[in-house]
């Protein structure tokens, strides 16, 4: 019987659920090639959800039990979609192509001196505490007493527990070694998030406040007179369970005050943030009351982090729709205009934006591959898809180094045994050649995976 191959972009837990529903739910056999242009599966699981957070890390063990007990799907790490291989080339092998690849850029405040050193994007912070083989080791070093993290996601919330919290606390996840080090010489004692808008607006949830709120380390402040509502906000919590929920903790909090911390995360809502101050290295925020332009404040800043959402890429080749950071697409299915792009897909973030938590791509990746069936029993011939080995050859005779499955299972070990030499679980491995060489079998403990 004659089989469907489709090619997945993104190996993250879009990609992932879209690869494990497609070889659930289809009725003729079907074969798949998930791509990742990292030599590591899983996205932003890996390189996005907070290490200290292992319970929603520990998803990966479901997505891996797929990747190894299921004929047909297969893992190919380091490979360059649009560099390695073209997307004409990609809609030649494959029977459907689906776009998963996330949303890897930022959406910037637009002020004067969101250049300065000092300042940068949350999502370069998180690459860089979570070891992502792109980002510079050294691009963040946290000198200085008050750091400032602009957005009300979790994102942001994560962002500033990273930055109180011990090195003990630390150890106990898979950062590398010297991220350790430098939280653990950092002279930060004090961040600010800052919401542009009132607390009934914070996107963060609930349970991560509360998980803030108990960082032994570390005051949470608010200022009563921050949680006076206007009419707006009183609506908002009116209409939403979840807001009401948050807003009530946001109230204990203040009711708590400072115990005498160490440390201190203090929020403040309803500023909008008008122009970063300084030469070549931010100093300041000057910051205006969102409901009052008017009114207006200095902070001093030694470290400024904006988290203000995130954007899809855009791919030649493909439609792209550059006010939403996404792939056009009607019922999964890419569109150019009025027209479906044939046998071209998207799920995830590409999709629908950056909004969800790891769960929520489940019911995302269902749609797509809702659509990809559906289009597979509506065609008058069979697949046409090549076979797996015609694709491989493709990928050798261009001197690619692609990461099969088995090769990631040997990352895997040489993290472990990086860990086991620092004390630890697992240390994650940072360089990309360090990653390549542990896929080749390499010993790499002791070598330079600390560095």
């Amino acid at each position: 019987m004659s089989v469907n191959r489709v090619a997945v972009i993104g190996s993250g837990p879009s990609g992932a659920y879209t690869a494990q529903l497609l070889t659930e739910e289809s009725e003729a056999p079907v074969e798949v090639d998930v791509f990742d242009r990292l030599p590591t599966p899983f996205g932003l699981v890996r390189y996005g959800v907070a290490p200290d957070h292992p319970r929603v890390k520990s998803i990966t063990t479901s997505f891996a039990d797929v990747f190894e007990e299921t004929p047909g799907l297969r893992f190919l790490g380091n490979v360059r979609i649009g560099a390695d291989l073209g997307i004409d080339e990609l809609r030649s092998h494959y029977d459907a192509v689906v776009f998963a690849n996330g949303a890897p850029l930022d959406r910037r405040l637009g002020i004067p001196g969101e250049d300065l050193s000092g300042v940068s994007a949350v999502r370069e912070f998180v690459s860089w505490y979570q070891g992502h083989p792109d980002q510079d080791p050294d691009a963040f070093i946290l000198d200085g007493t008050r750091a400032v993290v602009v957005g009300l996601g979790n994102v942001a919330l994560d962002a500033a527990r990273m930055l109180v919290r011990e090195t003990e606390d630390l150890r106990r996840t898979d950062i590398p070694e010297h991220i350790v080090t430098a939280f653990s010489e950092s002279t930060i004692d004090e961040v600010v998030v800052i919401g542009r808008r009132g607390p009934a607006f914070a996107r963060f949830t609930n349970k991560e406040f509360i998980e803030l709120l108990e960082v032994e380390s570390t005051d949470v402040l608010i200022d009563p007179a921050d949680l006076v509502l206007d009419a707006s906000q009183q609506a908002q919590l009116d209409s939403d369970p979840a807001a009401r929920r948050l807003f009530a903790t946001f109230q204990k909090a203040a009711e708590r005050g400072s115990l005498g911390r160490a440390k201190r995360i203090r929020f403040i809502f309803d500023r909008t943030p008008a122009e970063f101050l300084g030469d070549e290295k931010v100093t300041g925020l000057r910051l205006v009351r969102t409901s009052d332009p008017s009114k207006s404040e200095v902070l001093d800043v030694d470290l400024a982090l904006r988290s203000v959402g995130y954007l899809g890429e855009p791919f030649a080749g493909l439609p792209f729709d550059d006010r939403t950071g996404t792939i056009p697409h009607r019922d999964s299915r890419v569109v150019d205009g009025d027209e479906v792009v044939p046998g071209v897909y998207v799920a995830g973030w590409i999709k629908r934006g950056p909004n969800g938590v790891v769960g929520t791509n489940r019911k995302c990746a269902l749609e797509t591959v809702t659509s990809i069936l559906e289009d597979f029993a509506g065609r008058d011939r069979g697949p046409r898809g090549t076979d797996a080995a015609a694709v491989d050859a493709l990928l050798r005779s261009r001197g690619v180094e692609v990461v099969d499955w088995r090769a990631w299972r040997d990352i895997e070990a040489a993290e472990i045994a990086e860990g086991e030499a620092a004390g630890r679980e697992r240390v994650k491995l940072h360089r990309r050649d360090d990653l390549l060489r542990a896929a080749a079998g390499a010993e790499l403990v002791g070598a330079r995976a600390g560095v």
